[in-house]
């Protein structure tokens, strides 16, 4: 099993047979999201509201859940699960959506932390991770974040994992009632640094 290292941690991107991650970080691992995660998932979607509004909406009843849970399984949908691998606790979530092969192999992700991960850290762990596995396994090249100018937290999680300003979209996405101005963030696969490039098992 090879590692791969980046500025003193280790990220191990070769998933096991017995292993429920995708990929493992010091203290997160990436995985799909199932429908046991129902009640977990839902549960600290209502505890974080204070935390993501006005920006997110996440699921939080069976309903909503049950109906994301089976959008994820559109072919040009992927949902991860951010989670603690020594408790398994739910810390976050990400997922790529539009998802284009041929020439352009892009996506447009979008996140999220839950309140008892906030300010830990844990979820740039988890971008970081997600970034190796979309531009390896997946085989993307570009990752796009559209974020509202207000959302500063969200902005800073993407500038620290290397990701670049593009531009500024007005009346972009229909959020909380109204169309809102997004800036647009993205990030291509030479963007990553080849020691933490690396390909998982397919």
């Amino acid at each position: 099993m090879r590692l791969v290292r980046r500025r003193s941690h280790s990220y191990d991107l070769r998933m096991t047979r017995t292993d429920r991650y995708l990929a493992r970080g010091p203290r997160v691992g990436i995985r799909h999201f199932t429908a046991a995660d129902r009640a977990e998932f839902t549960g600290l979607s209502r505890q974080s509201t204070e935390l993501h509004r006005p920006w997110l909406f996440p699921p939080d009843d069976d309903a909503a859940f049950d109906g994301y849970l089976a959008r994820l399984q559109e072919p040009l949908r992927e949902g991860f699960l951010i989670c603690e691998h020594d408790s398994g606790r739910i810390a976050g979530y990400l997922t790529i959506n539009n998802i284009v092969h041929g020439a352009f192999r892009s996506g447009a992700i979008g996140y999220g932390a839950f309140a008892p991960a906030a300010g830990r850290g844990l979820m740039s762990e988890g971008l970081r991770l997600v970034l190796r596995y979309a531009f390896g396994h997946l085989g993307l090249h570009r990752l796009e974040a559209n974020i509202q100018p207000t959302n500063r937290q969200s902005i800073s999680l993407v500038e620290r994992a290397g990701f670049r300003l593009e531009g500024f979209s007005p009346d972009f996405l229909f959020v909380d009632g109204a169309w809102r101005d997004h800036e647009r963030w993205a990030v291509t696969r030479e963007m990553v640094p080849e020691d933490a490039d690396d390909r998982t098992d397919r």
